[in-house]
C-alpha cells in the first residue's frame, strides 16, 4: 500500500471519529464504502487499524482511544482540548496540502517566513528533561547581544511568533524570549527542578499576548465595537474571559478581565475607529493620547 493511500486512510479515520465515536465495525464499513467511491483500497483489518492509530498519534499527535463501556473509538482531548484542536487544525491543513502535487495556483502563503522554529524541538527536549540551556539573545533596542543561562519552563505562541518561558539565572526572574532572536542554543546536561507551583495557564490567565501580568491585578475592561467589527470579535474572542454584554444592530459590547499591558494596548489601537473603550478611564486616557500622538504625525 502506498504512503499516499495510507495518509488518505488516516484522514478518513479521523474524519469519521470527529463526527462521532464509532465501533471498529462502523469504521471498517465506512472505509469500505469510501474504497468504492474513491477507487482506493481502504479496507483494513483490526491489526492494521491498531497500527493506523499508532501512526496517527505519532504523525499528528491526535490520540484515539477505546471506550470499553460503549465499545467505541473516540478522539481523546479531555486533558488539553485547546492543544488537540490545534492538532486537528494542523491535520486539516496537512490534508488540504496533500490533495494535489500542484497547488501554487490555488493557495497563497504569506511571504514572511517564521524564524527560530528550528529550535522548537531542542527546547521541548530541554523542557521535558529539565536541562538548563545557554543561548545568545538579541534585543531589538540594544546593539549588543547577551548570553543567557536559564531553566526552560514552557513554550508559548503569540501572533505567529514562538517564545520560550524561562527562569533567567541572572536574576532568578521568569521571562519570555522570542525564538526569532535566540541563537546559539546549547542544551546542557545540568538539570534543574521544575517548580511544583508553576502553571503556565495561571501565569498568563489575565494576560493578553506574551507580556505577563508582572504583579498587576486584572481589571474589568468594557469595549464597544461597531456591528460589523463585533462579528469578528465574537468569532475570534480577544481573551478567554470575554463575555458578551450587548449585541444589536448598533454595537457589540464585550467585557474582558485582563491586565493592561503594552500588548493589549497595541491590540486595541489596531481597531481604530471601529472601537470605543468604555471602561476603565485610565485605559481610555492612554489609548486616546496614543491616537492623538499618531494623528499629530500627519499634521
Amino acid at each position: 500500500m502506498s504512503k499516499r493511500e495510507s495518509i488518505a486512510r488516516y484522514n478518513l479515520i479521523i474524519k469519521k471519529l470527529r463526527r462521532n465515536p464509532s465501533s471498529f465495525d462502523d469504521i471498517a464499513s465506512y472505509l469500505s464504502r469510501e474504497s468504492e467511491l474513491q477507487s482506493y483500497n481502504f479496507n483494513t483489518s483490526k491489526r492494521t487499524f491498531q497500527r493506523d492509530l499508532d501512526d496517527i498519534r505519532a504523525l499528528f499527535n491526535i490520540d484515539v482511544q477505546y471506550d470499553f463501556s460503549r465499545k467505541v473509538y473516540f478522539i481523546h482531548d479531555e486533558d488539553q482540548p485547546e492543544i488537540n484542536e490545534r492538532m486537528l487544525e494542523a491535520f486539516d491543513t496537512f490534508n488540504a496540502l496533500n490533495v494535489s502535487d500542484r497547488l501554487s495556483k490555488y493557495i497563497h502563503f504569506e511571504k514572511r517566513r517564521p524564524q527560530g522554529t528550528e529550535n522548537l524541538h531542542g527546547l521541548l527536549h530541554a523542557i521535558k528533561n529539565r536541562f538548563q540551556i545557554h543561548f545568545t539573545y538579541q534585543k531589538y533596542w540594544q546593539e549588543e547581544s547577551e548570553v543567557r543561562t536559564a531553566e526552560p519552563y514552557a513554550l508559548k505562541e503569540f501572533k505567529n511568533r514562538w517564545y520560550v518561558l524561562v527562569k533567567d539565572l541572572k536574576d532568578e526572574k521568569i521571562k519570555s524570549f522570542a525564538l526569532d532572536r535566540l541563537t546559539e542554543l546549547d542544551i546542557t546536561r545540568r538539570t534543574f527542578k521544575y517548580p511544583k507551583d508553576f502553571d503556565i495557564d495561571e501565569f498568563y490567565r489575565y494576560s493578553f499576548g506574551i507580556i505577563s501580568a508582572n504583579g498587576q491585578q486584572p481589571q474589568e475592561i468594557i469595549l464597544s465595537f461597531n456591528h460589523i467589527q463585533g462579528k469578528y470579535v465574537k468569532s475570534l474572542p480577544l481573551h478567554e474571559t470575554q463575555e458578551l454584554m450587548v449585541d444589536n444592530a448598533e454595537e457589540v459590547r464585550i467585557c474582558v478581565r485582563v491586565c493592561i499591558t503594552y500588548d493589549f494596548i497595541m491590540e486595541l489601537m489596531s481597531f481604530g475607529d471601529k472601537l470605543k473603550i468604555l471602561k476603565p478611564k485610565s485605559l481610555i486616557k492612554t489609548v486616546k493620547a496614543a491616537h492623538q500622538k499618531a494623528s499629530a504625525q500627519y499634521e
